[in-house]
């Protein structure tokens, strides 16, 4: 993959104001589903030995999003199309990641380092690097092997199904995996764990993690352990939403002055909550002697 941007402080207040941009459209729209699975779709096709695919943003050539596994994903890139016309300083690439990042922010996951940089590609990998919902264990190493990640990254990734739903027209399946598609939890492995429940969808690939005994291990644990879930999902979301990119950060000063900044900024914006608060307490108080 080719050498990351320069990330310099301009380049970073867009990202930011891309992902309050984000934030707002994901909520309105309730696409967080669809905007996870693009950046999923995007990255997934990364290969390790080959150092080709991965997050760059060639999911938006028409070729790529004519693959079968990324059916329906022009409604989300059209979506972002939004967010990108108001911010064009910024890739594709880190656009489909961020996008991915806040929509697990929004519906309650957990908070995933978003680091940006990557470069925008026209060269789409072939078909066939995405997982196939009807395949099973040995389906699900090969895929996630190939791109470099581990056992329990397989797991924790699988988790990200407790939001959204199968559409026929998309995957020839139908439903959701948990009764509040909207809402990242834990419940995807609970339900996991329960078998067959009405209403509820559990693919091939999903009853797979159940069938061996690495994998079963961390669905056990995630059911009953949310919190693990969401520190490993963290983990692993990363690692994703960075297969082939090796972002620079240390040495650029513009970066580490810029992030200080965004950091007191949010710092700033907590302090003036908490005046605001505190000083709401004490007028009721006053008012009340």
């Amino acid at each position: 993959m080719a050498e990351p941007l320069v990330v310099d402080g301009e380049y970073l207040k867009e990202v930011e104001k891309a992902r309050r941009d984000l934030r707002a459209l994901i909520s309105s729209k309730n696409c967080a589903p669809i905007m996870l699975r693009l950046a999923w779709h995007d990255a997934g096709t990364y290969d390790v030995n080959t150092k080709t695919g991965g997050p760059n943003g060639s999911i938006r050539n028409e070729h790529e999003l004519g693959h079968g596994a990324n059916s329906g994903l022009k409604i989300a890139i059209s979506l972002c199309e939004e967010v990108k016309s108001k911010h064009p300083k910024i890739t594709y690439a880190d656009l489909y990641q961020l996008a991915g990042v806040v929509a697990v922010e929004v519906t309650g996951g957990p908070t995933i380092d978003f680091v940006p940089g990557r470069k925008d590609s026209l060269e789409s990998p072939e078909e066939g690097r995405l997982p196939d919902a009807k395949q099973g264990v040995s389906h699900l190493k090969d895929i996630f092997y190939r791109m470099g990640l581990s056992d329990k990254d397989i797991v924790a990734l699988s988790g990200g199904h407790t939001l959204g739903k199968a559409h026929p027209d998309r995957s020839g399946f139908d439903g959701p995996w948990t009764s509040e598609p909207l809402k990242f939890d834990n419940s995807y492995f609970v339900e996991l764990l329960k078998g067959e429940s009405e209403g509820l969808l559990k693919l091939p690939t999903d009853i797979a993690l159940l069938d061996d005994p690495a994998f079963r291990g961390y669905v056990e644990l995630y059911a009953k352990d949310e919190d693990a879930f969401f520190k490993d999902y963290a983990e692993s979301h990363k690692k994703l939403s960075e297969l082939g990119f090796s972002p620079v950060r240390s040495s650029n000063k513009e970066f580490a002055k810029s992030s200080v900044i965004i950091a007191q900024s949010a710092v700033g914006v907590a302090v003036a909550a908490a005046v605001v608060i505190l000083s709401y307490f004490y007028e009721v108080h006053r008012k009340t002697k």
